[in-house]
Order: C-alpha cells, then structure tokens, then sequence
C-alpha cells in the first residue's frame, strides 16, 4: 500500500523524494496543541534494596532509584518499563557537576508525576494506564551502561550504569515481573538510547510466553555524514565509553564489526536486536538539531526565532535542517517485517514524546486518524495488518507546541 501523507500546514521547502519502502508506521505530523489533561498521580520514590552491596548506585554513590505505580485489574501480569533520559558525562568533571542534581544523586529525587505511557489516565493512556509503570531514575550518565568496580578516590564518583539496571530488574521481577505476560522497556533520549542496548537483555529476563517489547523514544542519535557534526557525538560517546567501561553492554554483535563508539549509534546498532522494536522520533529532532546541526554560534537566534517559526530561519539554517532530515530517514531501517521494527516519524521539531499526553494522545497528530499511542498500541498487540509506505513529503513549518 502506498500511502501520502500531508501537513495541513503551510509548505516552506521541498524535501528531496525518497522513493524507498518501508514497513514502518510514519507521520509527518501536523501541529501538536495542548488539550486539558487529567491530573497525574503522583508516584514516590523507591531506593533499590541493598544499593551498596549491588553497586547500583548514582554517580555520587547514593542509592539507585525508581519510581513504581501498581497495576489493577486486568493489567496485573503486565508491565511497563521506562528509563529516564539527561544526556552523558563524558569526564571525571562532567560527571562532578551532577553530584547536586537528580541525574547525578538520589538525594535530590522527589516523587513524579507519570504522564504519557506511564499514565493511569485510560483516557490519556487508553492501553496501558491499569499496568505497573515504573521510571527508572537516570542518575549514571552512561545510558545504563557503566561497569567500573573500582570508585574514584578523589572525586567518590561512581559509574555503575548497568548494576543499577541490573538490580532494578532483579527488584521488579520479585514484584511479580517474572510472571508477566505483557511487557515493553522504554525510555526517553539517553534512556531510549539505554532501551536499545538493554531490549534483548530484559527479553531475557522474562517468561518465553510472554509478549515483550520494546520502545525507543528520541533517542535515534544520528552518526552525520558531516564530519564536524558527527564528532560532536562521537567524542561524547568515546569518553562514555572510556571512563565508564560501557563497551560490554553494547551487542556483541554490533563490537565484533566494528568499534564501539560507533555501536552508541542505533542506525548501527538496530540490526542486532532481536525484540522487536519500535522507534519514535522526530526526523527533526531539537536536541540533535541544536547541539549537533546549528552552529554554536547560532544556538540564541534559533531558539529565540528558528525553533519557533522556519520562515524565520536564516536560508543557511534551513539548509542544514532539511539537510539532517533527509539523511535521518535514509539512516532508518529499511526492511523488516512490521512485527520486528514499527516505527512513528514526524517532523516537528521536539524532543521525545512518551512522556507527555499532549503528544503521546494528541487527536492534533494522526496517522489514518490514530494517535501515536493507538499507532503503538496496535502494533504492540499485532491488531494493525503490514502497510508499506513510500515517503514523499514537504518540509512543513515548524510546528507550534
């Protein structure tokens, strides 16, 4: 099936035609607007028993934390699993400017408010609100990936990633996850990057008859083609990797073709996995377009004018982000069957949508009149037959939120 989608917005510039099928779910979306949302529960937060003796600790080696709202009714077996995002430390001193904040210590955690997929709004959250929801609390800088026993003498920096994902696991399924019959890991940037090196370690955690996957929300980090932009990241990632022993957790699959910065990048790495996986970003994600397209020196005029309206950008801003957009959908995977790889791609620039209900359920952005969480929901319960799609879009814009 060939399908064209089309912004009600006004066309700005035209994208080059990518003629490529895909088995994907896609949305070059529309405007994004805030509707009335039902208050969220607030959920408290949990310290991970026997932390120290684990390792999973936070940078500054307080407690590993999380954050669980129970499920009822006919949502008791399954699961729903979410890793915090906050980007990477790359330094002994990067790191150390997190000691006073929540990506870096458990001692400045309060209790959250669970929006989006961790809902418990049947309204907002219409297929899963009655599962037990956690957030797992970012506090690594490593995207769930560290491993380094020894501590810092000096600075008492610790980086234990993978323990704290490791002892969270182990908690929740004495919670009863080891007889879950539905479940999906997700997270959001950093923490969506964390899902997609972890998706077939939690597969394995769980019963073979379970229906388990997984959902990466803006975290398809682009490895660019432009060298000045692509080591922008690539420096991030080799000094994650360096300081915090990360390469191990990465598929082996993935490190034994290649080295392991670029196995931080998903266009290298979403071949290995084996669960399926759905990926949701924009194609004109705002965290890449900042700090890896618009030059530094034009970050204040973009988010002051740029962001906001790109009739407004300079003709050298919009270059470089239809540029980044058409290489983003050609880096997307391009042939597997829709019960392996679903996929949600629009084009406003933002970042990560999961969690959130005025974009995880905005009746504003719909794909055959579905929102991302109905898109979702379907695939994940296999309730959608395959569509093949063939991209032909203009370059809306900017959307609005």
């Amino acid at each position: 099936m060939i399908i064209t989608l089309f912004c009600a917005q006004d066309q700005v510039s035209t994208m080059r035609r990518v003629a490529s099928k895909w088995i994907i779910f896609l949305l070059i979306c529309s405007v994004m607007k805030v509707k009335a949302q039902v208050l969220p529960n607030k959920v408290a937060k949990t310290l991970v028993q026997d932390a120290f003796s684990k390792g999973a600790v936070c940078l500054d080696g307080s407690p590993a934390a999380y954050h669980y709202d129970k499920g009822s009714g006919d949502g008791v077996n399954n699961w729903v699993v979410w890793l915090e995002g906050g980007g990477w430390c790359k330094s002994v001193k990067d790191c150390g400017h997190r000691f006073n904040y929540s990506n870096g210590s458990s001692n400045h955690m309060d209790s959250k408010s669970f929006y989006g997929l961790l809902s418990n709004s049947k309204t907002s959250n219409p297929d899963f609100y009655n599962w037990h929801r956690i957030m797992i609390r970012y506090c690594d800088g490593s995207s769930y990936t560290g491993d380094v026993e020894l501590v810092d003498k000096v600075t008492n920096q610790h980086y234990r990633g993978a323990r704290i994902f490791q002892a969270i696991m182990e908690e929740l399924l004495a919670k009863g996850m080891k007889n879950a019959k539905n479940a999906i890991l997700s997270g959001c940037s950093a923490g969506g990057l964390g899902t997609m090196f972890h998706c077939d370690r939690f597969r394995s955690l769980l019963p073979s008859t379970a229906r388990v996957k997984c959902l990466s929300d803006g975290a398809y980090f682009l490895l660019d083609t432009d060298f000045k932009r692509a080591r922008i990241l690539e420096s991030t990632y080799d000094g994650v990797l360096n300081l915090h022993n990360s390469a191990k957790m990465l598929p082996p699959s993935c490190t034994s073709r290649m080295n392991p910065t670029s196995c931080f990048f998903p266009q290298n790495i979403q071949q290995d996995i084996k669960t399926p996986l759905f990926i949701l970003n924009s194609a004109y994600d705002s965290w890449q377009i900042v700090d890896t397209v618009i030059p530094f020196a034009d970050r204040q005029d973009f988010a002051e004018n740029c962001k906001k309206n790109l009739s407004k950008c300079s003709p050298d801003q919009q270059k470089l982000i239809r540029g980044f957009g058409v290489e983003f959908l050609s880096a997307l995977p391009k042939s597997y069957s829709p019960s392996q790889r679903g996929m949600y791609i629009n084009s406003c620039l933002m970042h990560c949508q999961t969690d959130h209900d005025w974009s995880w359920n905005s009746n504003s952005d719909l794909l055959n009149n579905k929102t991302i969480a109905k898109v979702f929901g379907d695939w994940f319960f296999e309730q959608d037959p395959s569509r093949e799609m063939v991209k032909q879009q203009d370059l809306p814009q900017i959307c609005r939120l």
